[in-house]
C-alpha cells in the first residue's frame, strides 16, 4: 500500500512541475496553437458537467477526458456515437469501440472528426467566387488506446493518435499521446477519487502541398518569374495537463450523486478552473435517470473565453444483454447559438 502511494505522490509531483514550467510563458503565446480543434469536448455526460470529471469518467467517452477510465468499461464490449453542434454551423462527430480483453486489459479504437462543410474558392480574378468552385477541409483524429485497472483502486491509460488536417491544396498531421490515472477511494476515503491526465504530447504541426506554390519574380538576380514555395511554420499542439478531484455518494439504494472539480493547464491558453455535478436516480425496472450541471472559470478576465454554463441529462435502460444509454447536454455560448451534443453508448 506504501509503495502505490509513493507512485501516486510522484506521478502528481511530476505533473505539477510541468505545470509550473509552463506558466510564465503561457500567456505570451495564447493563440498560436495548431490543431485547436482536438480540444473540442466529447460526449454529452461529461460536457454537462463541465469537463471536471476526469477522476471519475469511465468507457469511450473518457477518451478524450482521462485515457484511464476506458480501463474501467461497465461491460465487455462497447460503442458509442457522438455529435455535437458546435458553433457557426460546425459540428463535431465521435464514434468509438472498445472491448475488454481480460487480464491483458482493455482496448479502443476511436474516431473524431471536425465538419465545416463547403467553402467557396475565391480568387484575385474571381474575387466573389461566381465560378462556383469550393473545397471542404477535412479535419481528422484517429486513437488507439490501451487502458487497464492495475489494483481495484488505480487505473491506468495511454492514447496514441494520429490528427490530419486537410484544406484545399495543403495538408498538415502530427502524432500525439496522451496519458492518465485514477485514483478511486483516495487516502482510504470510500467515494474519493483522484484524476490526472496529460494529453496531447507530440510533434508539430507544419503544413505543406501544392497550394503553398506562388508565380513570383525575384527582384533581385534577373530571374525569369516562376513557381517558389512558401515555407510554412510549424506549430505545437495544444498540450494539457490536468488535475481532478470527485466524491461520489449513496445516500439511499436509488439514488447517487457525483461533485466534482477540475484544474486545466494549456501550454498555449489560460488556466481553467472546472466544476459540476450530477444526481442519479434507479428505478426497479432497470431505468436510471440522471441530471446535470458544470461550469468552468479561466484563471484570468478575457474576452477569448465564450462558454458558460452547461447542463444535461441521462436515461440509461438495460435490456436483455445490452445496456443503451442516451444522454444530451447543452452549452451556452456567447455571440454564438447554444453548442447542443447527443450521445448513444451501447454496451454488450
Amino acid at each position: 500500500m506504501k509503495s502505490r502511494f509513493a507512485v501516486w505522490v510522484t506521478v502528481c509531483c511530476l505533473a505539477l512541475l510541468v505545470v509550473s514550467s509552463g506558466v510564465m510563458a503561457q500567456n505570451q503565446r495564447v493563440g498560436t496553437t495548431a490543431a485547436p480543434w482536438i480540444l473540442i469536448p466529447t460526449g454529452a455526460r461529461d460536457l454537462a458537467l463541465g469537463g471536471s470529471s476526469i477522476a471519475t469518467t469511465s468507457g469511450l467517452e473518457s477518451v478524450h477526458w482521462n485515457p484511464a477510465g476506458v480501463g474501467r468499461l461497465s461491460s465487455s464490449a462497447e460503442g458509442m456515437f457522438s455529435s455535437l453542434t458546435y458553433i457557426a454551423d460546425v459540428t463535431l462527430t465521435y464514434a468509438g469501440v472498445a472491448g475488454s480483453f481480460g487480464e491483458f486489459g482493455n482496448v479502443a479504437f476511436s474516431l473524431k472528426s471536425l465538419n465545416i462543410g463547403e467553402i467557396p474558392i475565391t480568387t484575385g480574378t474571381d474575387p466573389e467566387g461566381l465560378v462556383g468552385r469550393s473545397f471542404s477541409p477535412t479535419f481528422v483524429s484517429v486513437g488507439l488506446t490501451y487502458a487497464r485497472s492495475i489494483t481495484d483502486a488505480i487505473s491506468f491509460g495511454i492514447t496514441a493518435k494520429v490528427i490530419s488536417e486537410t484544406i484545399d491544396r495543403v495538408s498538415a498531421s502530427a502524432a500525439a499521446f496522451d496519458v492518465g490515472i485514477q485514483y478511486r477511494s483516495l487516502v482510504g476515503i470510500q467515494g474519493f477519487n483522484f484524476g490526472l491526465a496529460i494529453k496531447n504530447i507530440g510533434t508539430e504541426m507544419r503544413y505543406d502541398g501544392s497550394g503553398l506554390y506562388r508565380f513570383a519574380q525575384t527582384t533581385t538576380g534577373g530571374l525569369p518569374a516562376q513557381f517558389y514555395k512558401t515555407q510554412a511554420a510549424g506549430a505545437e499542439l495544444p498540450a494539457t495537463v490536468e488535475l481532478g478531484l470527485s466524491y461520489e455518494g449513496r445516500p439511499t439504494e436509488n439514488i447517487q450523486y457525483e461533485v466534482g472539480g477540475t484544474y486545466a493547464n494549456d501550454n498555449l491558453f489560460y488556466d481553467e478552473y472546472r466544476l459540476g455535478g450530477e444526481i442519479g436516480y434507479s428505478m426497479p425496472s432497470s431505468l436510471k435517470l440522471f441530471g446535470r450541471f458544470g461550469f468552468h472559470t479561466l484563471g484570468q478576465q478575457t474576452e477569448d473565453d465564450i462558454f458558460g454554463a452547461s447542463y444535461g441529462f441521462g436515461v440509461g435502460y438495460n435490456f436483455t444483454g445490452i445496456a443503451m444509454t442516451v444522454d444530451f447536454a447543452l452549452r451556452s455560448v456567447d455571440l454564438f447559438d447554444d453548442n447542443q451534443v447527443i450521445s448513444i453508448k451501447l454496451g454488450f
